[in-house]
């Protein structure tokens, strides 16, 4: 169909990681068409650590629905749609799915921008290569097709961007030693925030936030002077390539949908919030953000005790923190929040974006 792009988002409840139940009614109601999806963005109640198989259960499962509904092979599916799944869903926080779908629509190009949705893949990488310089070299590239590809014309435009990176497991750190190369650590739940560092810094780089020279090996999880405003990194074991999903506004899109975002300071900046949705003036209809505990060990000058709790790991005491506080100002339980903002915001803070209807 001859027309311009237009952007949907469709917030789902799930009730467990299996749960594609909402998407197939939705898609066989014909309020979705398959063939427009190009990212899933959810969450899960995993724990979100690296034994969280439930983002790969949920992933497997929105694969062979997709593909189902597509008449096509799982792999196909894994070729057009990124899917990232974020495990954990501590506090009030709800299971959901958020669907972008983009759609031809025999429309005139609206004069206003309008939310603006582009898919990136890197490679898959190797076990060495994760937590590092490649990684970042990888990402910073698929960031800027994916940029490309929506029609975003500058880094200023962008709001938001989404990517589901790899992790390092025993295995693939003996399959890297046999070979005779060292990975960046032999702890796998430290991989995490490697992995989830280096794809932050290479957005950063993309964007023309850092210097390529400074966002190097020795930067990743130590220099926290270098980070992006916008990204937004979950790390799992189900994938070694980074999927990418950029959010921003641009011309030439038709819609309603508009995306803002801001950047909490500290896990309680509900501020941040709020200075969105008066931007915005519409309908919030997704809700994105970053959430960590401050590596200084305080929030406003009290003491916190995340980071010294050996029964809960930080990042899940953190979501529901920030899950909570956000919660207040929506309204709504139903939010996207990550753990884990290594280069993501400044420490102890987060990005935080709205997709809004207007």
């Amino acid at each position: 169909m001859s027309g311009v792009r237009r952007a949907r988002v469709l917030r789902l409840a799930t009730a467990g990681p299996q749960d594609t139940a909402p998407l197939a009614a939705a898609i066989e109601a014909g309020e979705i068409d398959p063939a427009t999806i190009v990212a899933i963005v959810g969450k899960t109640e995993g724990n979100g650590c690296v034994n969280d198989f439930t983002r790969g259960y949920a992933t497997l499962a929105l694969k062979l629905l997709l593909a189902d509904k597509l008449g096509c092979a799982p792999k196909e599916v894994e070729a057009r749609v990124a899917i990232v799944m974020s495990g954990g869903t501590e506090g009030g926080l709800s299971p959901h799915l958020l669907v972008f779908c983009r759609e031809m629509v025999a429309l005139p190009p609206g004069t206003a921008p309008r939310l603006a949705i582009g898919v990136g893949m890197t490679r898959p990488f190797a076990p060495e290569e994760i937590g590092r310089a490649s990684q970042i070299a990888a990402t910073a590239e698929a960031v800027a097709a994916a940029m490309g590809e929506a029609g975003i014309a500058v880094p200023s435009d962008v709001h938001f961007v989404q990517i589901k990176c790899p992790l390092l497991t025993k295995e693939r750190i003996e399959e890297a030693s046999r070979r005779g190369r060292p990975v960046a650590t032999d702890d796998t739940y430290h991989s995490m925030a490697l992995s989830r560092g280096a794809s932050a810094l290479g957005v950063a780089v993309a964007l023309g936030e850092v210097a390529t020279g400074t966002a190097n090996d020795t930067a990743v999880c130590r220099d926290w002077s270098l980070y992006s405003r916008v990204a937004s990194t979950s790390a799992g074991v189900e994938l070694l390539r980074n999927e990418i999903v950029v959010l921003g506004n641009a011309t030439g899109w038709a819609g309603d949908l508009v995306i803002d975002h801001d950047v909490m300071k500290d896990a309680i900046d509900a501020e941040a919030a709020r200075r969105i949705l008066s931007r915005i003036g519409g309908q919030a209809v997704a809700v994105l953000a970053k959430a960590e505990a401050a590596p200084s060990g305080e929030i406003r000058g009290r003491r916190h005790t995340m980071l010294d709790d050996s029964d809960i790991h930080s990042t899940r005491h953190a979501r529901a923190l920030v899950g909570g506080v956000l919660a207040g100002v929506i309204g709504d339980t139903m939010l996207y929040v990550s753990g884990g903002a290594e280069h993501q915001g400044p420490a102890g803070g987060g990005p935080i974006a709205i997709i809004g209807k207007v």
